[in-house]
C-alpha cells in the first residue's frame, strides 16, 4: 500500500479515468477507489478536480461520476490521431466503395452525434454532412444506435431528458415510441433513419465496439431516398457490420 501511495498525482488521475473508461456504468468515487486502493480523500479530491475542470460530471443522483465533454473530446481526438486515423479512414473508403454511398464514423458528444470521419461519393446528388457536423440523437441512425447500446435504465433516463423535436413528419416525438424502437435496434443490431432527420434521406448505422462489446462509435452510411431505399440499405448491412468489425480490430489490435 505504501508503494501505491507514492504514485504521482498525474498517474492517479489517469488511473481514475481508465477505471471509468472500462466500467459499463457511472461509478461513485468510493467505487472507483475500491479498484484503486488509494487514500479515500485523495480519490474524492481528484474526482472533484476532474469535475470542476469539465472532464467528469455527476449523474442526476449526485453521487456517480461519468465522462463529461472535455474527456469525450479528448477521447475522440485520440481516436482521430496518427496511425489509427489513417487505418480507420482506409476502412471507411473500402466500405464506401462497396455500398457506393457516403460512409460516416460518428461519436456521441453532450449535445448530439459528432461526425468524426467521413468518405463521400462522386454522385452528383449528395447529402452534405461534412466532418464536424453535429446531428441529434433521437432522429438519426447513428444516434439511435448509440442510445440502444445503453442498459435499459440509463436509456430511459437519457430519452426522458431529450428534446424530441420533430425535424420531419417521420420523426419520433414521444419517449414511448422512441424507446420501443431502441429496444428493437438493440435486438437486431442496427438502426435505420427513414427520413426522420432529413426528408429524402435514408441511413443505416451499426455500433463499433471494443473487444468487450462496449459501444465506441457509430458506423453509418446514407444516401438520398431517390437512390437508396430502406430495403436496399438493409441488404447491405453485412458490409457495414464487416467494416465495424475491421474497425474494432484495427483500433484495439
Amino acid at each position: 500500500m505504501a508503494a501505491e501511495h507514492r504514485i504521482p498525482t498525474n498517474l492517479r488521475t489517469l488511473m481514475i479515468l481508465e477505471i471509468l473508461g472500462r466500467a459499463d456504468e457511472p461509478l461513485t468515487p468510493t467505487q472507483i477507489n475500491d479498484r484503486l486502493g488509494l487514500p479515500k480523500q485523495t480519490v474524492h479530491r481528484l474526482c472533484t478536480t476532474l469535475e470542476q475542470e469539465g472532464f467528469l460530471t455527476r449523474c442526476t443522483d449526485g453521487k456517480r461520476m461519468k465522462p463529461a465533454r472535455r474527456l469525450l473530446v479528448l477521447g475522440a481526438g485520440l481516436m482521430q490521431s496518427g496511425r489509427d486515423f489513417h487505418s480507420r479512414h482506409q476502412i471507411l473508403e473500402q466500405i464506401a466503395y462497396r455500398v457506393n454511398e457516403a460512409v460516416n464514423y460518428v461519436v456521441p458528444q453532450e449535445s448530439g452525434m459528432h461526425y468524426l470521419d467521413r468518405v463521400d461519393t462522386d454522385w452528383p446528388l449528395r447529402i452534405q454532412l461534412p466532418v464536424g457536423s453535429h446531428v441529434p440523437f433521437h432522429c438519426t441512425a447513428s444516434g439511435k444506435v448509440y442510445m440502444a447500446s445503453m442498459p435499459p435504465a440509463p436509456r430511459r433516463a437519457f430519452v426522458a431528458a431529450l428534446d424530441l423535436k420533430p425535424l420531419t413528419d417521420a420523426t419520433l416525438t414521444t419517449p414511448a415510441a422512441l424507446l420501443e424502437e431502441l429496444a428493437q435496434i438493440r435486438k437486431q443490431g442496427f438502426a435505420i433513419d427513414n427520413g426522420e432527420f432529413m426528408e429524402g434521406m435514408v441511413a443505416l448505422a451499426v455500433p463499433v465496439t471494443d473487444p468487450a462489446g462496449r459501444y465506441i462509435a457509430s458506423l453509418a452510411f446514407h444516401g438520398p431516398s431517390q437512390r437508396l431505399t430502406v430495403a436496399q440499405a438493409i441488404d447491405q448491412k453485412s458490409i457495414i457490420q464487416d467494416g465495424a468489425d475491421k474497425l474494432r480490430d484495427s483500433l484495439f489490435e
